[in-house]
């Protein structure tokens, strides 16, 4: 068995930055492909982003018990890790490294107590949180209202993970979690 490096935090908090800027600097993680139930964004390709596999194809996926974890993160939108996707990773003698919610952070942490580092992703605050959704012009603005509301009790949630990195500054919030990273995994 390996090792699992968990990255969560709410929406725009700069998650998924960080694990790119993790994976330019570290051969031996792997990212860990999540499933989804939403449509794909017009610059996302599948089994690449995100294995997409609409509302049916995921409730199928909960039935036959292929998930380590999953959850409906919003109304009708699932997410959550395959099984084979860590079967695949570990196979190859790497490490996985996940870019997940923060519920579905918890999960495979508490799956995985000592194989797992879980590592919080702290926005400044939540008006950076909005000004960052707004800014990406991927969400409606009454998606963006849902993700902060959402975001407000992601952060109440902080305490049950390893670490919190704050992201005021990203190539600070970037070494800061290397540095976590490559002292786990030594």
């Amino acid at each position: 068995m390996g090792k699992l490096i968990v990255i969560s935090a709410p929406s725009g908090a700069g998650k998924t930055s960080i694990v790119h800027y993790l994976l330019k600097n570290m051969p031996e993680l792997s990212f860990s492909i999540s499933a989804c139930s939403r449509e794909k964004r017009a610059e996302e390709i599948d089994g690449q982003d995100y294995y997409f596999l609409g509302i049916d194809g995921f409730k199928n996926k909960i039935k036959e018990d292929a998930f380590l974890e999953w959850e409906e993160v919003y109304s009708n939108q699932f997410y959550g890790t395959l099984n084979s996707e860590l079967e695949k990773i570990w196979s190859k003698g790497n490490c996985a490294i996940f870019d997940v919610d923060v519920i579905g952070g918890i999960n495979i942490k508490k799956k995985y107590p000592k194989e797992c580092m879980s590592i919080f992703i702290e926005p400044p605050s939540i008006g950076d949180l909005d000004k960052r959704l707004s800014v990406r012009d991927s969400d409606s603005s009454s998606s963006i209202k849902e993700r902060i509301s959402k975001a407000k009790d992601e952060m109440s949630k902080k305490q049950f993970f390893d670490y919190v990195v704050l992201n005021n500054d990203f190539s600070i919030a970037c070494r800061e979690t290397l540095d976590l990273v490559r002292t786990f995994l030594s």
